[in-house]
């Protein structure tokens, strides 16, 4: 078995961190668009802040790694409890005044 090499990662000093609460997931045949969003109250037209392409082996990696992190915080600092009833969304931004408006009947 080959030995496992270490990569050197620098980050940028002017490395702009985001919050993210919302994520758009789309996929082609070929590769996987995850677009991401910071949503705040009374914010009425959000932008994609964030987008990053990956090849669907790339997707499913990051989906294992995505997995082992959540246990290992979950081991240490206990279930992340996913809110009940409604959506996501609607737990979120409960009593806020929420933007978001339901889809037109078509």
């Amino acid at each position: 078995m080959a030995d496992i090499k270490r990569i050197q990662v620098e980050i940028p000093e002017n490395l702009e961190p985001r919050y993210v609460n919302v994520a758009y997931i789309t996929h082609t045949a070929h590769e996987f668009l995850l677009d991401f969003v910071t949503m705040l109250p009374g914010l009425v037209k959000p932008k994609v802040n964030t987008r990053l392409i990956l090849s669907p082996l790339g997707m499913k990696l990051l989906q294992r790694a995505l997995n082992e992190n959540i246990k290992r915080y979950e081991t240490a600092f206990g279930e992340i409890k996913i809110p009940q009833g409604g959506t996501l969304a609607e737990e979120l931004f409960k009593g806020t005044g929420s933007p978001i408006e339901p889809e037109e009947e078509k």
